[in-house]
């Protein structure tokens, strides 16, 4: 079973407290990045350590959760060895694993319920990587 880091800032760890008891019922290991509770934080603080053991190789995958889902998917999309897709639908995170091969499924935790990030979730680890064409695309996203 993959590995799974996750983090989250204050406005997504009600969804993240969510999203773990998601992880253990489907049998992850996973390690938590923070934060621990909804004391304001930086998404960054917790953003940039897990993309850094995303890369090293630690964990295969990552799970990151912020209000909007965008400063924390800027964030860790500044690491050349991640590619964070943003979902709010099942359907998003679908094509970014099918064409954009995701390593890391970001949610916005203000706008997803626990029903709708279930069924992200679902998607996220169940789609495959398509390959191909998507394949010679995403060798061209690093830029250094």
């Amino acid at each position: 079973m993959e590995k799974i880091a996750i983090c989250c800032d204050h406005a997504g760890y009600e969804l993240k407290k969510y999203v773990l008891q998601w992880l253990e019922e489907n049998g992850y290991e996973y390690n938590d990045f923070g934060c621990y509770s909804p004391e304001s934080i930086d998404y960054a603080d917790v953003a940039h350590p897990m993309a850094a053991a995303i890369e090293a190789g630690e964990y295969e995958r990552g799970i990151a959760i912020c209000g909007s889902g965008n400063g924390i998917s800027m964030t860790l999309n500044k690491h050349q060895g991640i590619r964070a897709a943003l979902c709010w639908c099942p359907e998003i995170a679908e094509l970014g694993r099918q064409h954009n091969n995701a390593n890391v499924l970001v949610m916005p935790g203000r706008f997803v319920t626990n029903t709708v990030a279930d069924r992200i979730l679902k998607k996220f680890f169940k789609t495959p990587f398509e390959g191909g064409r998507h394949a010679r695309r995403i060798e061209k996203i690093p830029c250094c």
